[in-house]
């Protein structure tokens, strides 16, 4: 919505908040009956709803006819039929639901006066208005006021100093030795006041969490005797991405990312780094990169942005703790230019996936980075990549080919050892299938609708030529099985489980041949 015509704001929030949410209710709680018709499953109403893959303008049938639903309507129906279908109450998820749609009217009124950045890559970061296409509230804020978040968020195109802190040695506690104390310490070049003074360490840190956090007890009796100190803000901007709390400092000779816990609740999860995240960085990070390391051996172009390391105050661990992450420029391949997938999957103005001459061939390309590595990660090396849209990049060549995939993110890793095979596979196919190359394809085709009918049997091509040379009997399971796992994340938030604790639905499976025998769905593991 840059630089766009006169709009009525609340129409336009309506229509993006409706999306997700109508998405999540026909997966979660409905049952197509032909059409745009659906049955709602806990009270048998019927719902019916236009635009396909983005649904919308949503219609409840009654005595009178098809009748118009409000998004205070629709969230009305929701919660209805979610008390009704699993007999549980929840008055947090629709108060929860009213604030993402009031927060998207607050980033599109912000959005017209906002000067989108020129860099392709933060553009592509900064473009998720609509954000998680299948979650219900995927822009709540935490209810605060849009002025406490607005400055710092990435879909505003802001862009803001760190604040910068010195922390008294003894308080330090810190993970990753001398290669992630640097990258800290690199980010002193930003500094505009003073730096640390003898016997103190600088800590980062982001300026919405210490608003946060700041008038806490732990952090307030640090600052009143001085084992904490407030050196001033930096010189240097930091861009936030899409995840809001990890920032790209590109410039200076920093060119790092850096992650932040952020005590507000978004998506499924407050956003911490929780202190068993931390402690268990190294270990996963270091395993990751033997995985990457291995595959540059054999030629492989794809790469992994390391985090590595933290550094925090041993009295506010988790509160004020800051990851460093490896930036881009020593990764991204010669003359491409990278791009986040979730941004390319929700459409932006000048995305490659939209104006490409061949989205056939970019398609297969944009496969043919992406697949290969999450299965030689898995297959090989016990690696789990959370491989879906927000923590894919891929760069693209000067002609918009996708050229190279760059992964990110050790928190959302998992391991085999940890996780046992089938739900570790099960996660693996969600992310990788259902979240990422779904959402690319169904652009893709929305695009260029020509192509549609060539995207599947070009991904199960995909999955076929990695099988011929590597003994990965899953693959055979995922082009045979009638179902996939997708994430149900209405009702996670619905029950109030954990974010971490995800529970899946069948979806039709697109890599499945015509001819396939019928399967059970996706496995017996509900564990994700």
């Amino acid at each position: 919505m840059d630089r766009m015509e006169p709009v009525d704001l609340n129409a336009a929030a309506d229509a993006y908040a409706a999306t997700p949410l109508l998405n999540c209710l026909l997966r979660e709680a409905a049952e197509p009956l032909g059409g745009d018709v659906h049955r709602l499953r806990g009270s048998g109403r019927l719902l019916r709803v236009h635009g396909g893959r983005r649904p919308g303008r949503p219609e409840l049938r009654t005595a009178d006819g098809w009748h118009p639903l409000s998004h205070t309507e629709l969230v009305k129906l929701t919660s209805d039929e979610l008390g009704r279908s699993t007999g549980i109450p929840n008055d947090e998820l629709p108060v929860e639901i009213a604030d993402s749609r009031d927060a998207i009217a607050a980033l599109l009124a912000a959005r017209l006066a906002a000067e989108p950045p020129a860099d392709p890559y933060l553009l592509s970061e900064q473009s998720l208005v609509m954000g998680h296409p299948h979650h219900p509230a995927p822009k709540a804020r935490g209810g605060a006021p849009a002025t406490s978040w607005l400055p710092y968020a990435p879909e505003a195109h802001a862009r803001f100093p760190l604040v910068f802190l010195g922390l008294r040695e003894d308080q330090c506690a810190e993970e990753g030795g001398p290669a992630a104390a640097e990258a800290i310490d690199s980010l002193a070049d930003a500094l505009d006041g003073p730096r640390p003074p003898a016997g103190y360490r600088l800590l980062p840190a982001h300026p919405w969490q210490l608003d946060l956090v700041a008038t806490r007890p732990a952090v307030r009796e640090a600052l009143a005797d001085r084992r904490l100190l407030r050196l001033g803000e930096g010189r240097l901007p930091a861009w936030p991405t899409a995840s809001i709390r990890t920032l790209y400092v590109p410039d200076g000779s920093a060119d790092l990312f850096v992650k932040f816990s952020l005590d507000v609740r978004i998506t499924n999860d407050v956003r911490r780094l929780w202190r068993h995240d931390l402690l268990k960085l190294r270990r996963t990070d270091a395993a990751v990169e033997a995985g990457f390391a291995a595959l540059r051996r054999c030629g492989g172009t794809a790469a992994w942005l390391a985090d590595r390391g933290y550094r925090t105050a041993g009295f506010a661990f988790e509160e004020l703790a800051v990851l460093v992450r490896d930036g881009l420029r020593r990764h991204t391949a010669p003359g491409a230019i990278p791009l986040l997938a979730a941004g390319l999957a929700e459409g932006y103005p000048g995305s490659p996936l939209a104006d490409t001459d061949d989205p056939a061939a970019w398609w297969r390309a944009y496969l043919r980075q992406v697949v290969p590595p999450v299965l030689e990660l898995f297959d090989r090396h016990g690696v789990v990549l959370e491989a879906h849209l927000q923590n894919t990049l891929v760069a693209v060549d000067a002609a918009g080919m996708p050229a190279q995939a760059l992964f990110r993110d050790a928190e959302g890793v998992k391991l085999l050892p940890d996780l046992p095979r089938a739900a570790a596979w099960q996660r693996l196919v969600y992310c990788l299938v259902v979240n990422n190359l779904t959402e690319i394809a169904a652009e893709l085709a929305a695009h260029h609708p020509r192509t549609a009918p060539r995207l599947w049997p070009a991904a199960r091509e995909e999955f076929l030529h990695y099988a011929a040379t590597h003994d990965l009997p899953e693959i055979t399971d995922l082009l045979t099985a009638p179902y996939l796992p997708g994430k149900t994340n209405l009702l996670l938030r619905w029950t109030q489980a954990d974010g971490a604790d995800a529970r899946y639905i069948p979806l039709p499976n697109p890599l499945r041949a015509p001819s396939a025998d019928r399967a059970d769905p996706f496995g017996t593991s509900t564990a994700g």
